[in-house]
């Protein structure tokens, strides 16, 4: 545009000299074509607009916003036209503590009150990008700058809302999953409606009172103490059972030997151990008494 300003300028300044009755005027024409060369110069590099992979091109005729969108490449649009270009890549926006996470240089962390009335800080990503068919729309409702005005101030707004349906220790370990969830449906609905597509919301950290960190992990502690008793008196369980076997085998071996030994078969057992001292090649002498109970006496020495 500004060549063409140019080009305008250099073209009046000859016709004022073609028009003058100086010794100049015959310098008129090559200034108006020199003129006329430069206003066509200046259209013709007005006329091409390049725009780069990841965005699209909004057009603006006198501050006005045309609804339809130039995508990536070049094109040849009204040299009168400013075109606005506008990014659609994924982007993302953290909200956190740590100044060096968070897109803010201070604390931009989102402090909630859960169903109990405690306060839990949570660190959280959004995913989101512009929708092509959407930009003109954008530019016009909201500018250029949508994520200080649509992302951010939405995000947290719905962060809160959900939060109070959900205690501090459960927001914390078994709920979860189910709070991200819930944070993405009520959060994409929205979006849409303003020209953008929620890709994806990462809850990075969720911060606890010390109150509440050092219950949980009492509990925890306890939990621990619990499941090893519960293997200390298991384990003694199985070692009296293990005794309380043996000590039933040995009754029940006394039980049959004590039932099932009889007179006549002690005698029985006793002539064979006495019949075989007798065919052994040491020397004794075996001497029988009135109770039976030989007395052995070794000869050999």
């Amino acid at each position: 545009m500004a060549i063409i300003i140019v080009g305008f300028i250099v073209l009046l300044l000859g016709v004022v000299i073609g028009r003058s009755n100086d010794s100049f005027r015959r310098f008129g024409l090559p200034v108006r074509l020199i003129g006329i060369g430069l206003m066509a110069i200046g259209f013709l590099i007005a006329s091409v607009i390049q725009i780069d992979a990841g965005y699209v091109g909004v057009k603006k005729l006198f501050g006005k916003v045309q609804p339809d969108v130039l995508g990536s490449g070049l094109h040849f649009v009204n040299p009168l036209i400013e075109v606005e270009k506008m990014d659609i890549k994924t982007q993302n926006y953290t909200m956190a503590g740590q100044h060096d996470e968070s897109d803010k240089s201070f604390d931009d962390a989102i402090r909630v009150l859960t169903s109990d009335g405690l306060e839990v800080t949570i660190d959280l990503t959004v995913l989101y990008r512009l929708l092509p068919s959407e930009a003109p729309r954008m530019l016009v409702e909201t500018g250029a700058n949508y994520t200080d005005k649509i992302v951010r101030p939405l995000t947290r707004t719905k962060i809160r809302d959900n939060a109070v349906y959900y205690d501090a220790v459960s927001l914390y370990s078994t709920k979860r999953d189910e709070f991200q969830q819930r944070i993405v449906t009520s959060i994409d609905d929205d979006f849409k409606k303003r020209g953008l597509m929620l890709e994806q919301l990462l809850v990075r950290n969720i911060t606890l009172p010390a109150s509440v960190k050092a219950v949980i992990e009492q509990k925890i502690n306890a939990e621990q103490e619990a499941q090893k008793m519960q293997f200390v008196l298991q384990k003694e369980r199985q070692e009296a059972e293990r005794k309380r076997v043996e000590a039933q085998g040995i009754s029940d071996y006394q039980r049959i030997i004590s039932q099932g030994l009889t007179d006549r078969q002690l005698q029985y057992e006793q002539i064979k151990a006495m019949k075989e001292l007798a065919t052994s090649a040491n020397a004794k002498t075996i001497i029988m008494g009135k109770s039976n109970t030989p007395v052995i006496i070794d000869t050999k020495n």
